[in-house]
């Protein structure tokens, strides 16, 4: 079998999504694997933990199954799987709107608005900390604006609430990613050190 999946490993992204159209199981399996850590980048960005994540990468999967005969060969597959991904991982966002957050607004202090001076290197995991304690609609405001590039007006539009709640929410968002970094990374000596 291992020689097999071999023999798609040089394919190009067109011929696996023709295959993929054909019916063809390794081809969606080598396209599924070909792109999965790209994936849950995305997915874990929007999300609170793998599992979570996970299910979006394969929500969205089958997704991408679903729709694609209507995938434009001219435009870019990595590009268009993104959109999948985003969209899907709204969808999450809205069926599970009735999670607790673990962060309420109350509980974020007052605090400049300047920018913090970030003196202690973070790791992935440590980024991926901070942003899994957002708020899901904080989290997904920011994702959406700072790395998507999506305006107030389209998430608005999006997620069915007003551009200055799409606004505020961003605000809101980096005031918690800068007060969590503040209370855990520039506080904590400890944590200084072992980074």
């Amino acid at each position: 079998m291992n020689k097999r999946r071999l023999e798609y490993q040089d394919y190009s992204d067109p011929e696996l999504i023709a295959g993929c159209l054909n019916g063809k199981e390794l081809c969606q399996e080598v396209l599924y694997k070909r792109y999965f850590s790209y994936a849950m980048s995305v997915s874990l960005r929007y999300t609170r933990n793998r599992d979570d994540a996970m299910e979006v990468v394969n929500d969205s999967y089958m997704k991408v199954l679903d729709k694609l005969a209507d995938f434009d060969p001219s435009k870019s597959f990595r590009a268009w799987y993104s959109k999948i991904l985003v969209n899907t991982s709204i969808d999450y966002y809205r069926r599970n709107l009735k999670r607790k957050d673990d962060i309420s607004v109350d509980m974020i202090s007052d605090m400049s608005d300047e920018e913090p001076v970030i003196d202690v290197e973070l790791s992935v995991d440590d980024i991926l900390t901070i942003f899994s304690r957002l708020p899901e609609n904080y989290k997904l405001t920011f994702n959406l604006y700072e790395i998507e590039g999506y305006s107030h007006e389209e998430i608005a539009d999006m997620l069915g609430i007003s551009v200055s709640t799409s606004r505020s929410n961003l605000a809101r968002a980096k005031k918690t990613v800068r007060e969590i970094y503040f209370k855990e990374f520039k506080s904590n000596p400890a944590r200084n050190e072992a980074v």
